[in-house]
């Protein structure tokens, strides 16, 4: 297993937005061959050791949350471990951990509230989101608004084998490549 400062390298120094929220094949390929293992001993819940600083804890979420759906997209094994994901942010936060790392990276301690299909879960994310900014509160307010009318992502439901209602196709045609 590679170390939390690894992760923390790989994701902030050697690469930045457009690789994560690209969708692009190469950068989910290097990803893979870099951290498929150590993705694997985290969802087991074998890093327990990288909580015991705001940088390590950072790293556990960002490889449940971000590497999950880099790692595994087009598969139900993209969302699989979105629930250890909140509840370890919801952990971190309520430490301080957010607060107690660079401003630029705390978006992802609360992304995996942006992610859950919980409502509840969602309007904290849209609280935990205003202060970074309108970009960032617009983005997480649509996810929310997405939940609140649905119960879920609509584009999830064919990955995990879901019937879409005749109200989410027509969303999902509407949305076109947007995911909310």
């Amino acid at each position: 297993m590679r170390s939390a400062e690894d992760v923390i390298d790989f994701w902030f120094v050697e690469y930045g937005r457009d690789d994560w929220f690209g969708g692009k094949a190469e950068f989910d390929a290097v990803l893979a061959s870099r951290f498929a293992e150590t993705h694997a001993h985290v969802a087991l819940g074998e890093a327990w050791q990288w909580r015991q600083t705001p940088e390590g804890r950072l790293a556990e979420i960002i490889v449940l949350d971000q590497f999950s759906r880099q790692l595994h997209r087009g598969s139900p094994k993209a969302f699989a471990q979105d629930t250890m994901a909140v509840v370890l942010a919801q952990e971190a936060i309520s430490a301080g951990a957010d607060m107690a790392v660079d401003p630029s990276r705390r978006m992802f301690f609360y992304m995996p509230f942006m992610h859950s299909e919980s409502l509840v879960i969602q309007q904290e994310g849209v609280t935990l989101f205003t202060p970074l900014g309108p970009e960032m509160l617009d983005f997480m307010t649509k996810h929310r608004d997405t939940v609140a009318r649905f119960g879920r992502f609509p584009f999830r439901n064919k990955v995990l084998g879901r019937q879409s209602t005749p109200e989410e196709l027509a969303y999902m045609t509407e949305q076109g490549d947007r995911v909310f």
